[in-house]
C-alpha cells in the first residue's frame, strides 16, 4: 500500500572535489501544490527545472525548499582572498557610510566568505555546482518520499481506527431501532394518561398513529447507505494513490447519514451514539486533511 502524507521532510547532498550542495524540502498540507525556494542566486535557472522534478513525483502539498552549498574543506585550506573584489566592496560602501554620518569597522575576517574567494571565477564556480545540484536534489525528493509514505501508513492506521469506533456505534444505532415501536407506545400512552385520562382511547386509531409516527422515523435508508460509505471508505484506505478528496467526499455523506439518524432518534442513548459517531468522524476529516 502507498498512501503519502503531505507532511514530511527529506534531505540530499550531493558532495563534489571541491563543493557540497545540501538539499532540504519540508513539507504540509496544502489543497493544491505550492513551491518555496530559498536558495543562491547561482540556482535560479535551474528552478523551473526543479518545480518539474517535484511535480512529477508529488501532487499535493506545501513545499519548503532549501538548497545551499559549502566549500570542502581540502578546498578552504586553498582559500585566497580576491583583493580586487575586497576594494571594489571598500569603494561601494564606505562613500555611503561617510555621507550617512556613520564610520566603517573592518576586520580581516569579513572578507574569508565565499563572496570575496578567487579559487575560481564564478562562471566556473557556476558551472561546477549546477553539475551537482540534481543529484542532491533527487537525493532530498526520495528521502522525502519515504517519509511521507511512513506518515501516511501511520494516518491510515489512526483513520482506520477511528472508523472502527464508528461502526462499533453504527451497529449499537441499528440494535436499538427495533425498539423504536415499543417506546413510542409508551411515550404516547403516558401524554394521553397525562392529558387526555377521561378520553377513551380508540385502540385502532392508536395505533395508526403509531405506524404514521414509525414511518416518520424509519432510519433503514441511513442505515443501509451508511454501510455502503463504511465499506467505499474502507476500500479507499487500502488502495494507492491520491485519496485525501476521496475520503473526503465520503465523509460528507457519511456526515449527512449520521446527522439524519440523529434527527430521527427517539431515545437518548441512541442520540449519545450519534453524537460519538460525530466525534470519529470529525477526527477522520481532521486528520485525513494531510493525506496527499
Amino acid at each position: 500500500m502507498s498512501v503519502y502524507s503531505m507532511t514530511g521532510f527529506g534531505k540530499g547532498e550531493s558532495a563534489g572535489e571541491a563543493f557540497t550542495i545540501t538539499t532540504e524540502i519540508k513539507t504540509v498540507n496544502n489543497r493544491f501544490k505550492d513551491y518555496k525556494f530559498r536558495m543562491s542566486n547561482l540556482f535560479n535557472s535551474k528552478e523551473i527545472e526543479l518545480r518539474s522534478l517535484l511535480d512529477e513525483h508529488f501532487k499535493r502539498g506545501s513545499f519548503d525548499i532549501s538548497i545551499s552549498y559549502k566549500k570542502n574543506d581540502t578546498t578552504q585550506a586553498e582559500f585566497q582572498v580576491d583583493l580586487a573584489k575586497v576594494k571594489a566592496y571598500l569603494d561601494l560602501i564606505a562613500p555611503v557610510l561617510k555621507e550617512a554620518g556613520g564610520s566603517m569597522n573592518v576586520s580581516p575576517t569579513d572578507f574569508l566568505r565565499n563572496d570575496f574567494s578567487k579559487l575560481e571565477d564564478d562562471g566556473q564556480k557556476e558551472e561546477v555546482l549546477l553539475a551537482q545540484v540534481n543529484t542532491s536534489f533527487l537525493g532530498a525528493i526520495n528521502a522525502l518520499k519515504i517519509s511521507r509514505q511512513r506518515e501516511g501508513e501511520k494516518l491510515v492506521q489512526k483513520l482506520i481506527e477511528h472508523l472502527n469506533v464508528y461502526e462499533e456505534h453504527l451497529k449499537l444505532v441499528e440494535a436499538q431501532k427495533n425498539l423504536y415501536p415499543e417506546i413510542l407506545r409508551e411515550k404516547l400512552n403516558q401524554k394521553f394518561n397525562e392529558k387526555l385520562k377521561d378520553i377513551k382511547i380508540d385502540e385502532s386509531r392508536f395505533m395508526q398513529e403509531i405506524v404514521y409516527y414509525l414511518e416518520k422515523l424509519e432510519v433503514d435508508e441511513e442505515l443501509n447507505r451508511a454501510k455502503i460509505h463504511l465499506s467505499k471508505l474502507r476500500q479507499i484506505l487500502n488502495s494507492d494513490g491520491e485519496i485525501g478528496r476521496q475520503i473526503d467526499f465520503l465523509l460528507q455523506e457519511l456526515g449527512r447519514e449520521t446527522n439524519t439518524l440523529g434527527s430521527k432518534s427517539a431515545q437518548s442513548e441512541i442520540s449519545s451514539y450519534v453524537v460519538e459517531m460525530k466525534v470519529q468522524l470529525e477526527k477522520i476529516r481532521e486528520q485525513a486533511l494531510n493525506l496527499e
